[in-house]
């Protein structure tokens, strides 16, 4: 049996007792500084991705990309889904912007760049097509409705189809958002009740994915009110001796007195035998023949009704010479802003009967520009301007006629026109600045300043 001696001499020695190897340093203290210390740093270890190339952006992975975004839009089954397909496709048009494809250089070849493009506008319309229906929808095709009601007019038979339907849809609509809407007897009433309706729908708050039936429905219901209100019946839908039957536009008319033809002429001038200007302009809004138009305002000149003003005002507007000699016979001041301006014009054959109008209503806030006229370079225009001076009887026009009348280089036609004109306004004085012209070698002068003597003398 060996004893303790030889049992530790097999032994392996300490770890701590072992010797260390020959080459190895003492350990410097920590504080010390040591010539390793002061050299550069070692390179930190280069990432291990670094110089991995990212994935390139082709055509072909722009396509898949593409693809992917077309299945989830066919697959999306809620408005998150479709955001996250809306938010690939975002990426896939910002590589599509980052890459530099090259064009073609065959002409008929297709550029890679616009057909993706054109795919991604196209995925995009998908995106939007396939996202609610919402609240929002329903509210905009109803608010629609409300205008189509309150602005259409509509015929005795069309009337009550638009009751029912608007009855029809806000009972409906009460039943889907639980609230009641009710609506007057007059088509403006039911108008705004259909605006109440739709402000409610939005105000319920239905949510696109957890309310979609009760949306689904409410579109259905406004839908079917839109188609209601195209079928009833509007008086854009008649024709126009359909609409002017139903006017009355025809019923003074007998077989006594239709003698003209189109018949139509025959109402006008029954219209205005009967001094009925309304009659006339429904005919001219009616009746777009130039026959027509030219029979109604020949018809209007005559009677000179004030009815007439409004609508003769508006075309005369655009420079419409019969429209402006009705105005001329309506006599309303109103009409002077817009006529003075075509006094100075350049257009001698509208200037003379616009000058003739001014004339005729008599406005002294026309006489400047009236008088202003008599230096015109048409004498027809001048001389126009002179007779309206007279019509309007302002005395401040006494100077510039007596200056036109002795002007002996004017033509004698003006210088005639001058001379009436002051004997219209008829004044002493007037009279006697055109007396003194009874000896004029123009008779058509002389005869107008015998007038004027005549007058003083008497």
């Amino acid at each position: 049996m060996s004893n303790g001696d030889d049992e530790n001499a097999d032994a392996p020695e300490d770890a701590a007792d072992e010797e260390a190897p020959a080459d190895a340093e003492e350990p410097t203290d920590a504080s010390e500084p040591s010539e390793e210390t002061t050299e550069e740093p070692a390179e930190e270890a280069p990432d291990e991705t670094e110089g991995v190339p990212a994935t390139e952006v082709t055509v072909e992975t722009l396509e898949e990309t593409l693809d992917e975004v077309a299945a989830a839009v066919e697959e999306a089954e809620t408005e998150a889904d479709l955001d996250d397909a809306e938010a690939k496709l975002d990426g896939a048009e910002s590589d599509l912007e980052a890459a530099d494809f090259e064009e073609p250089e065959d002409e008929d070849e297709e550029d890679p760049t616009e057909a993706l493009q054109s795919r991604v506008n196209d995925l995009r319309g998908d995106i939007e097509e396939a996202r609610g229906p919402y609240a929002e929808d329903v509210e905009e095709t109803v608010a629609a409705a409300a205008e189509t009601v309150r602005e259409t007019r509509w015929t005795e038979d069309g009337e009550p189809d638009v009751h029912a339907a608007v009855e029809t849809f806000l009972a409906d609509a009460s039943e889907e958002v639980g609230a009641d809407f009710n609506a007057g007897d007059d088509l403006d009433s039911q108008a705004d009740a259909l605006e109440r309706a739709g402000t409610a729908i939005v105000d319920a708050g239905l949510d696109a994915d957890d309310d979609a039936d009760t949306i689904a429905a409410l579109v259905e219901i406004a839908e079917t009110l839109e188609d209601d209100l195209e079928d009833a019946e509007e008086w854009s839908d008649l024709t126009v001796v359909e609409q002017l039957t139903a006017q009355g536009f025809y019923d003074r008319m007998n077989a006594e007195n239709r003698k003209d033809f189109p018949p139509e002429l025959t109402a006008i001038r029954l219209a205005e035998a009967e001094n009925d200007p309304e009659r006339i302009l429904l005919a001219m809004e009616n009746l777009e023949s130039d026959f027509m138009q030219e029979n109604c305002i020949d018809a209007l000149r005559r009677m000179g009704s004030e009815e007439a003003f409004e609508v003769m005002h508006e075309r005369a507007q655009k420079r419409k010479r019969p429209e402006i000699e009705v105005l001329g016979k309506i006599g309303d001041e109103r009409a002077v802003d817009t006529l003075v301006e075509f006094v100075d014009g350049g257009n001698p054959p509208l200037q003379k009967v616009t000058l003739r109008a001014l004339g005729e209503i008599g406005s002294d806030e026309a006489t400047q520009a009236v008088a202003n006229a008599l230096d015109d370079e048409e004498s027809v225009v001048r001389s126009q301007a002179a007779r309206a001076l007279g019509l309007i009887g302002d005395t401040r026009a006494i100077d510039p006629l007596s200056d036109t009348l002795g002007d002996e280089s004017e033509d004698d036609s003006v210088r005639a026109s001058a001379a009436w004109a002051l004997v219209q306004i008829g004044t002493e004085r007037a009279l006697e600045a055109a007396a003194e012209y009874d000896d004029d070698r123009a008779y058509t002068v002389q005869a107008e300043a015998e007038k004027a003597r005549d007058a003083t003398a008497a």
